[in-house]
């Protein structure tokens, strides 16, 4: 599989990234802790992943509480492989009054991960959230001194606005944020400035929640076990008639192709020239396979465009 650099990083990353905010829970959410891929099922998917080219795997210290570091740690010494590594610290969702992006914690947190992952570094880190109770200069210090002791290679910043991306200065290397067909936001300030600031974009969420899949369908109640049974909240928004045409649409757009939906709905991302790696999160290791059907699927900015309209 292809690499690029990511940003100014100076490290290069496959083309599509696992997501493992899946393992040992669903994201952050501590309601939902133990119940999303146990350790086996977590084998499977990174095993799977291994073995179609993805050299990056994503996670942070809150996916799971914590049992996606772990499992992904286990994984690495059973194997014997050491995937390039991205983890993050400080999500809102966490319980507790442990929490934020002061100095001292992001260095707590750290350390907590590197434990779980079984490594003395990470190639890669990430602020989960921007901390609005910590001066951004304490957190980008800590970040630096952090860098400067070899513990971290680079570190970015995930969901982040146009205004803290500004106010940073192009001190992160690179932004995460979530960006789909149905997810456009990123296009506004965030994506401007990453070009102008020379910072890569890995995005998340992908397939916004499943819905570029065509599995939500006008008048028909959701999967079992799908994001809509489970964590609605992010996308109750779409489930509008105007929002249904458009995927009744783009489904037409990829029967045209000879794909399914979910191809296509990778490939326009990984066409974007201000794309550098997307992040997949596959709930088995058999959903890779649009996201690497799409790596052999160009799309023109004129293509970009007609389907971007679409919806």
């Amino acid at each position: 599989m292809d690499e690029r650099l990511l940003g100014r990083t100076g490290i290069a990353v496959s083309r599509l990234i696992l997501g493992c905010g899946n393992f040992g829970g669903i994201g952050s959410s501590p309601e939902f802790f133990g119940r999303g891929e146990n350790e086996a099922e977590a084998f499977a998917i990174m095993d799977a992943a291994w073995e179609s080219g993805i050299r990056a795997f994503d996670t942070a210290d809150a996916y799971g509480g914590g049992r996606s570091e772990t499992a992904i740690g286990k994984w690495i010494a059973a194997r014997g492989v050491r995937p390039t590594l991205t983890t993050k610290t400080f999500n809102p969702m966490g319980p507790g009054a442990d929490h934020g992006l002061a100095p001292a914690r992001i260095r707590r947190q750290l350390e907590s991960s590197l434990a779980r992952l079984g490594v003395e570094r990470v190639e890669l880190f990430l602020t989960h959230e921007p901390d609005p109770d910590t001066p951004l200069e304490d957190t980008l210090g800590a970040l630096d001194e952090l860098h400067a002791e070899g513990l971290i290679g680079a570190f970015g910043g995930s969901n982040l606005d146009g205004a803290t991306l500004r106010a940073a200065g192009g001190r992160y290397a690179w932004v995460q944020n979530s960006y789909s067909l149905l997810d456009r936001d990123a296009e506004a300030e965030v994506l401007p400035l990453c070009r102008a600031q020379g910072l890569g974009f890995t995005p998340f969420s992908p397939l916004a929640g499943g819905w570029l899949t065509g599995k939500y369908r006008r008048g028909e109640a959701p999967p079992d076990g799908s994001r809509m049974t489970m964590r609605p909240g992010p996308y109750e928004h779409l489930r509008t008639d105007a929002v249904f045409d458009g995927l009744e649409a783009f489904a037409r757009a990829a029967d045209e192709r000879g794909v399914d939906s979910a191809t296509l709905a990778f490939a326009w991302l990984l066409s974007s020239p201000d794309v550098t790696a997307v992040v997949v999160g596959p709930r088995r290791g058999a959903h890779l396979e649009p996201a690497l059907r799409a790596l052999e699927l160009e799309l023109s900015e004129t293509e970009r465009a007609e389907l971007a309209a679409l919806l």
